[in-house]
């Protein structure tokens, strides 16, 4: 059984993946996952530089995410090209990792399932959610950003209530020890869901 664990900037879905992970789940991190392919592929590299130039790979020898954050930031057809070079790629990894899992379900997290349309993948989707306040606290902590900058990268996501339609489950992560308690009667269930 596959889950599906999203949510905003700032929601605190790794934490919650973390909790879930010290309940014996496997957890597939997409972003941790696209970033080691991007340092190590070299085929990756070579479509990196058809799409930026040379200048995209830094003088370590590894693309320079700074350099690309600031090309994609504010152009959506770079980013979709961006994406089409790298989401293809975790996509099959993560079906040759799944194999290799041996826990009764696993976890697959990533920030845009819902946006990119991605929850029929899944048996189930969690959704991780947060006061507003409190993400930008968590973000501009976590940062070092300023409370604008914060502000705009939340505006640029979908707003959490269009997302908690289209989950199975939602937890809210305001208290840990309250979100500890939730993760753990929701790992109950979806073992009952995998034995049923």
């Amino acid at each position: 059984m596959i889950v599906g664990l999203t949510g905003g900037i700032g929601s605190g879905k790794t934490t919650v993946a973390k909790l879930f992970q010290a309940q014996g789940v496997a957890i597939f991190v997409a972003d941790t996952e696209a970033k080691k392919l991007m340092e190590t592929s070299a085929e990756i590299h070579q479509e990196l530089i058809a799409l930026f130039g040379d200048e995209v790979i830094a003088e370590n020898g590894l693309p320079d995410r700074k350099f690309i954050a600031g090309k994609v930031f504010n152009d959506k057809d770079l980013l979709e090209q961006l994406n089409q070079i790298i989401h293809p790629r975790v996509a099959s990894y993560f079906q040759e990792w799944k194999t290799q899992q041996n826990t009764p379900y696993i976890i697959y997290e990533a920030a845009i399932i819902f946006e990119k349309n991605l929850q029929h993948r899944f048996d189930y989707t969690i959704i991780v959610t947060a006061p507003e306040e409190e993400k930008i606290k968590r973000v501009m902590k976590r940062d070092n950003s300023s409370e604008e900058e914060v502000k705009a990268r939340i505006k640029n996501q979908w707003p959490d209530s269009d997302k908690i339609k289209l989950a199975d489950f939602q937890i809210e992560n305001n208290d840990l020890e309250l979100t500890k308690t939730k993760v753990s009667a929701l790992h109950k269930h979806l073992l009952s869901l995998v034995n049923a």
